[in-house]
């Protein structure tokens, strides 16, 4: 290695140089060489771009054999180089590196008081996560994201930052090499232990189709699947395709129950109660709706606390749903594309089985670590789905490390069409992989404006968490106190109906009338709105949500119990007769529209043709003038004057004579609608 660059890089990253060069059996300065040969002055980064290029090639050769080198722990130690390479390429990089690290020791010696968020961590963080944690340099999340836009085994590069997340929470966001190097293992531990699962009984499977999940076996938890009042346990099985489902014989499983989720159609899954004999009693269930299918497919996930299982399952085959529902949408007809991003889902699932594997006292959440679960919830998730569908289509799915590479590297897949329409570029001939990360920029701002809306939605539906959990007399009084402005403006509106102040209710009338006449209802919204602007103006000009910390609801009261008892009394009875009136409204209106009296029928026939003639031959808006006037008068004075109520006594009489159909109450639902 020539000693200018020597000198100008870090200790890892000449470690990284020597490293790469050793895997390809060439020496450092022929990779230099290659690297000045394409390399243009005036680029910035010398030293992290020399990084790339050369750790970008090795990691090429090694894609071609993945399997042993996780074993043998050689790929997670140079791929965990690699990030810190990548965070630390120039010598100085290294120094100021060492003097955070100093730092942080320091701190570590000052005793810290402990927070309440702190005291809710679970004694598995306390306990077995710092097994995973050395006193060697670790990697932040940016370094994370950049090894996924090259190596997709580890993070899928749209979703890593909160994969990144999940997987170090409970170490300060930093990610320490073992328990990166037990994460590889597990992933490769996952691969494994899915390839040895059993083809459902009576399925072939096609040739891309991949098993991603397995329960209700021997040595796993049970699957039980409701059909009306029975059940039946047996052996679920979820691929990149379709849900197979074996009902337990007595000897071995029977033929399996597909449920195919890659069909174009509007079919659902989600959550749902059950229990024996069909009663709704245990939120342990996942529940398939099809139009293809007579009745809803009920799958329950038996245990004994939380419902984690069946939310795992949802999510799982969800994210298959959403994925061939993406692939529909952005009509991607490339078979190579198309299994691409099947791998690249594969991928993200088996990633997930890890990461459980890793945590299994506290689970993580599954959309961390899905594609389309994930972005299908986010809010602005629907422009990175874009962006994706944008780069799948001008991707390189040839190179040595693309997802649907790597698992066939890992003999997890016999996909047809990777083995004889893909001829992979050699390994020395990848270089420019390096600089992929500029065709991420897009991608990267669409991401970043996802995450900031995420925050911003968390922060936004905490507020709500604590409403929720009240029970729905609270919420009535809250209700209550949040229209209380709006009922303060119904008592100066009965002052203008009633005419207590007589020129407010002229100017109103004749506000109307005008507004009515000229037809200017457009403007009168228009005016509308403003005066609402104009109001948030003026509230944020005096600061009244600094005022508005918490809203203050009194439920209080100074009646006794007893009288507390028959004011609820009397509001059921209340609530009791206005059903009541409702129910005897609609059956005589329906007695009137199939005549059951011809008296009452003819009359409303007569009315009605009568409005039919009015409201053809004079203009609408006279009509609506003269019914305000009309309204207004007999709100005055002169209309209480000359008003007689003989004309509402005789509808009142006409309305009570209406016959009703009788209604038979049964307990039986064969007549019901004849």
């Amino acid at each position: 290695m020539p000693a200018t660059i020597k000198k100008r890089l870090s200790a890892v990253a000449c470690d990284l140089l020597s490293a790469s060069a050793l895997k390809l059996g060439t020496h450092v300065d022929k990779l230099v060489e290659d690297f000045e040969a394409g390399w243009q002055p005036e680029t910035t980064d010398y030293s992290r771009k020399l990084v790339e290029f050369c750790s970008s090639k090795a990691l090429n050769e090694m894609c071609l054999n993945i399997g042993e080198k996780i074993s043998d722990g050689s790929l997670s130690r140079f791929t965990y180089n690699m990030m810190l390479a990548c965070v630390m390429p120039d010598s100085a990089d290294e120094d100021s590196n060492d003097e955070c690290v100093a730092k942080e020791k320091e701190e570590r010696k000052i005793p810290r008081k402990e927070t309440e968020e702190q005291d809710e961590i679970p004694l598995f963080y306390s306990d077995l996560m710092p097994l995973l944690v050395d006193n060697e340099p670790s990697v932040g999340e940016d370094a994370f994201v950049w090894l996924g836009s090259l190596f997709p085994l580890v993070a899928e590069v749209v979703n890593g930052r909160f994969t990144f997340e999940t997987l170090t929470a409970p170490t300060g966001n930093r990610l320490h090499f073992p328990a990166y190097d037990k994460f590889l293992k597990e992933i490769d531990k996952c691969i494994k232990h899915l390839q040895k699962q059993a083809t459902p009984k009576g399925v072939e499977l096609a040739d891309d189709e991949f098993i991603l999940h397995v329960e209700g076996t021997a040595s796993t938890q049970r699957v039980v699947r409701h059909i009306g009042a029975t059940s039946w346990p047996g052996r679920l099985t979820l691929t990149n395709y379709a849900l197979y489902f074996e009902a337990m014989g007595v000897l071995s499983y029977e033929d399996a129950f597909k449920i195919d989720l890659s069909k174009d159609i509007d079919h659902h899954l989600k959550s749902g109660a059950t229990g024996p004999w069909g009663a709704p009693l245990f939120d342990k269930a996942i529940i398939y709706e099809s139009p293809d299918l007579s009745e809803s497919v009920i799958l329950e996930f038996p245990e004994i606390t939380s419902s984690t299982r069946r939310d795992h399952w949802l999510s799982l085959s969800k994210e298959v749903m959403l994925l061939h529902q993406f692939l529909n949408k952005f009509k991607i007809e490339s078979p190579i594309q198309a299994w691409e991003m099947h791998s690249r889902t594969i991928l993200g699932i088996i990633r997930l089985h890890a990461a459980r594997e890793m945590l299994r006292i506290s689970p993580p959440n599954p959309t961390k670590f899905l594609i389309f679960a994930l972005f299908y919830e986010l809010p602005k998730g629907d422009y990175v789905l874009e962006e994706i569908a944008k780069g799948l289509k001008n991707a390189n799915s040839c190179r040595a490390c693309s997802a649907s590479s790597i698992l066939r590297s890992l003999n997890a897949s016999q996909q047809s069409i990777a083995l004889t329409e893909v001829k992979e570029e050699p390994a020395g001939e990848s270089g420019s992989v390096s600089g992929q990360t500029d065709n991420f920029s897009t991608l990267e701002s669409a991401i970043n404006q996802a995450r900031e809306e995420e925050k911003e939605t968390f922060i936004a539906k905490a507020t709500t968490e604590g409403l929720k959990e009240e029970g729905i007399g609270d919420n009535i009084l809250v209700l209550k106190e949040q229209l209380r402005p709006l009922m303060n403006v119904v008592p100066l509106f009965q002052d203008i109906v009633q005419w207590k102040q007589p020129a407010t209710t002229l100017l109103v009338i004749i506000t109307t009338l005008v507004i009515i006449y000229k037809e200017w209802f457009h403007q009168a919204v228009a005016a509308f709105l403003l005066w609402v602007v104009a109001k948030m103006l003026k509230a944020r000009r005096e600061n009244v949500r600094d005022n508005l910390n918490k809203i203050v609801v009194s439920i209080a009261s100074d009646q006794t119990t007893i009288k507390s008892i028959v004011s609820a009394q009397q509001g059921f009875i209340t609530v009791r007769d206005i059903v009541m009136t409702m129910t005897i409204a609609t059956m005589k209106i329906q007695s009137i529209l199939v005549s059951r009296t011809n008296k009452h029928a003819n009359s409303v026939m007569l009315v009605m043709v009568g409005l039919a003639m009015l409201v053809a031959v004079v203009p609408l808006k006279f009509i609506v003038m003269a019914t305000t006037v009309y309204y207004f008068v007999m709100t005055s004075k002169l209309g209480k004057y000359i008003a007689n109520d003989r004309g509402n006594r005789r509808l009142k009489e006409w309305w009570e004579s209406i016959p009703v159909v009788p209604v038979e109450i049964e307990d039986k639902a064969s007549n019901i609608g004849k």
